[in-house]
């Protein structure tokens, strides 16, 4: 009979050393630095992003799919809201201002509603 705690570590190990290189990887690029670091303005006035984003939403609305553009429209949203002055006042110090934390808690809790009922509410 096989040992399976000897296969559940083996496993846990293979899994841990996984995430482990996609972090040092994440680590490495910087990625949440730049992603943080975007600078809204300069990003939608740049033709290398704005010209393939236009096509995109064009084709969106040739194809008719506004679940999904409403979809990139929630998402863009919560980008823009996490780099707000609300969002960086959001910690002071090491304190986490508790009264600030239920009304973004109330607009996750629409997003994500919005976005289930988009995919499995409505049918097309």
């Amino acid at each position: 009979m096989p040992d399976v705690g000897a296969i559940a570590s083996n496993l846990s190990e293979k899994i841990g050393s996984f995430f482990s290189s996609i972090g040092d990887l994440l680590q490495a690029t910087h990625l949440p630095e730049q992603i943080s670091d975007v600078d809204f303005t300069g990003l939608f006035s740049n033709p290398w992003f704005l010209v393939p984003f236009v096509g995109f939403v064009g084709y969106q609305i040739y194809k008719q799919a506004f679940r999904d553009l409403i979809i990139m429209a929630l998402l863009m949203g919560v980008w823009y809201m996490s780099g707000t002055q609300y969002m960086q006042t959001l910690v002071v110090g090491d304190e986490l201002q508790v009264n600030k934390v239920l009304p973004l808690l109330f607009g996750g809790a629409v997003v994500v509603g919005v976005i289930i009922y988009l995919f499995f509410g409505r049918s097309d």
